[in-house]
């Protein structure tokens, strides 16, 4: 590795010499001393970079319309998005980058030199500072990731347009980290040296297993079993047709409310995340609050299922689970829980019903849900019309060609590349370049065991709601024979937002609000899609928002909600409780059976459905 340094070093030495030779020239114009003195001249003698016209060191706009291969323009003809970068905001970071970069190379040309700072953790260890090769390469690294992230924000263009060019950033700075590299990893090779090579043995074998699966492993999922170790509410099976199960939970308190609750979970997730562990159930802490509840749990989508809707998802998925949960609980009206794409496919059902003029929720709570989907955040970038209209011909069914399904598998994999080093490249490493098998984590097990769509359902998905925004315009969709306005659900609503949510940023949460009715309160709890959700009340941990009294008209824009908001510390679970226990009814005792004449009990939760995996 010494070697390498060296070569390195010797390679930049003759450049430093070159810029400090410049004197004070070089001082007043950098740029210009690094375009000139740092590149052998042209046959005309005149300065030259590699890069041509468009040198990233001068002052030309690398993104402008200079062709660094002087060859035509291969997108000709294309109507490409444009982007720029205002010259004098490009020369500054320019002029940074080069002082940064000298600065570097003056430290690792030194007779003795000091191994540089490196704040990240994927160099945190002694192995990369002990030896300067690999500390010098991992702070270039860095320098240069830093310097291309900083373009991207420098970039004027349409959002959109600056999203897409910093996720394409983010993905390839991540995947060029020298951590990736078992030649520039120092852990690595020093766990293939103490394993006398079984480390890079088992690295290939995992690898190997990993290409079969189609995804890397980010948990042992050797050490759960759905309805074994996760799972594991006592209930019972007491519906089911080709969409979903229905669960019915067994009471846990001597009396219940007599309206239950009935949760719809994302379809692309399995359940099991609102009832992942006794310590963090949701659905336990909601039995143990009085509550009767029952739950969806969709089935993972395969062939005999490729042609359902969006349509069959709401008239034979939520509103069957919802007459179901009445008719078994005797109620006329029950209460109504969505998550995620659940919470869309809920506000829908209530909206169709209340279209045929029926009113079958006593209360609605939507948790991270979308319904105006103006800003969906980082998962904007994977949406346009072409990917639409993709997806509508290969698995949507378009102009009578077979349907298809949209694999779980592609849910898991999009999800993780959202956070490239934390769910990809930190795995790599540790399972093939160390040959480690991953630490057993049931978040991340049900992370991995996605649920796949019908193709039919998840292209009109898309198309209605991520591209063309047509939910929270009233009438512009039809929805099981209905015009949807969600401005006829007037029932009380408890919107529930994560602060620092990426794929529902938490203003999107909110927007909810002008497009509902009823009575409304608004949450925004601490963290992220997950962690913020499931945050249970026993560990007080993190805060969440609110205003104290209950606004009969909440402010129309987030922000002047948050500005009357106050922050409390620990989970916001009690809050919701207790908001929900006055929409409950009285309280009754609990039945002796789950299910009823009409509806017997199928089999003990979790069911067969959950366990269904690709």
């Amino acid at each position: 590795m010494q070697q390498y340094l060296d070569a390195w070093t010797n390679a930049w030495k003759s450049a430093l010499n070159a810029a400090q030779q410049t004197g004070g020239a070089a001082q007043q114009a950098p740029i210009a001393g690094l375009t000139g003195n740092w590149w052998p001249p042209a046959a005309n003698g005149a300065p030259q970079s590699p890069f041509g016209a468009a040198n990233p060191f001068g002052a030309a706009n690398p993104f402008g319309a200079a062709n660094p291969f002087g060859v035509a323009n291969p997108f000709e003809g294309f109507k490409l998005p444009t982007a720029s970068i205002e010259p004098t905001r490009l020369q500054h970071l320019q002029a940074e980058y080069s002082r940064d970069a000298l600065d570097l190379l003056r430290q690792a040309t030194d007779a003795t030199p000091k191994a540089p700072e490196l704040k990240d953790r994927r160099f945190s260890s002694e192995a990369w500072k002990a030896t300067p090769g690999y500390a010098f390469t991992a702070a270039w690294y860095l320098l240069n990731a830093r310097y291309l992230h900083e373009l991207v924000d420098a970039i004027d263009t349409d959002p959109k347009t600056r999203e897409r060019i910093r996720f394409a950033v983010q993905q390839w700075t991540a995947a060029a980290s020298p951590s990736n590299f078992l030649a520039l990893n120092p852990d690595a090779q020093h766990a293939l040296l103490e394993s006398h090579g079984e480390s890079l043995r088992q690295g290939v074998m995992n690898l190997l297993g990993d290409m079969t699966r189609g995804k890397i492993s980010q948990t042992d999922e050797s050490r759960f079993v759905v309805g074994r170790n996760l799972a594991t509410t006592e209930g019972s099976v007491v519906f089911e047709n080709e969409l979903f199960q229905l669960i019915q939970y067994k009471p846990r308190t001597p009396t219940v409310r007599e309206r239950p609750l009935l949760i719809v979970p994302p379809c692309i997730n399995k359940y099991y995340i609102l009832d992942l562990q006794p310590e963090n159930s949701l659905v336990a802490y909601a039995l143990d609050q009085g509550q009767q509840v029952f739950l969806v749990s969709w089935r993972n989508g395969d062939a005999s299922i490729a042609h359902k809707s969006w349509d069959d998802y709401v008239e034979e998925g939520v509103l069957t689970a919802i007459e179901t949960t009445r008719s078994i609980s005797g109620r006329e009206q029950i209460n109504t829980l969505g998550f995620c794409v659940g919470g869309t496919l809920l506000a829908t059902a209530l909206a169709v019903a209340a279209a045929r003029g029926e009113h079958p929720a006593s209360s609605m709570t939507l948790l991270t849900a979308m319904l105006d989907f103006s800003d969906t955040g980082v998962l904007d970038v994977f949406v346009d019309e072409a990917h639409v209209q993709m997806r509508e011909q290969t698995i949507g069914g378009k102009n009578g060609a077979t349907p298809g399904l949209m694999r779980g598998v592609e849910f898991a994999n999009t999800f993780s590349f959202l956070r490239p080093n934390d769910l990809v490249w930190n795995y790599v490493v540790d399972n093939y370049l160390k040959g480690r098998t991953p630490a057993p984590f049931d978040l991340l097990f049900w992370n991995s065991d996605s649920t796949s769509l019908p193709g039919p359902m998840y292209a009109w998905y898309l198309r209605n709601t991520y591209l063309e925004n047509k939910l929270r315009e009233p009438g512009a969709l039809t929805v099981c024979g209905e015009e949807v306005d969600l401005s006829r659900i007037d029932v009380p609503t408890f919107i529930y937002g994560s602060r620092e949510d990426h794929i529902v940023p938490w203003r999107t949460a909110y927007a909810s609000v002008p497009l509902l009715s009823g009575p409304l309160k608004f949450v925004l709890g601490a963290s992220g899609h997950i962690a913020g959700v499931i945050n249970p009340a026993s560990k007080n941990k993190r805060s969440f928002w609110s205003i104290e009294a209950d606004a009969k008209h909440l402010p129309e824009e987030a922000d002047d909600w948050f500005a009357e908001a106050g922050e409390k510390p620990g989970s916001w679970w009690p809050t919701w409780a207790e908001w929900l226990d006055q929409y409950g009814g009285k309280k009754v005792k609990p039945r002796a059976q789950a299910g009823s004449a009409e509806f017997p009990e199928i089999e003990p939760a979790p069911g067969r459905y959950v366990q269904q995996r690709d």
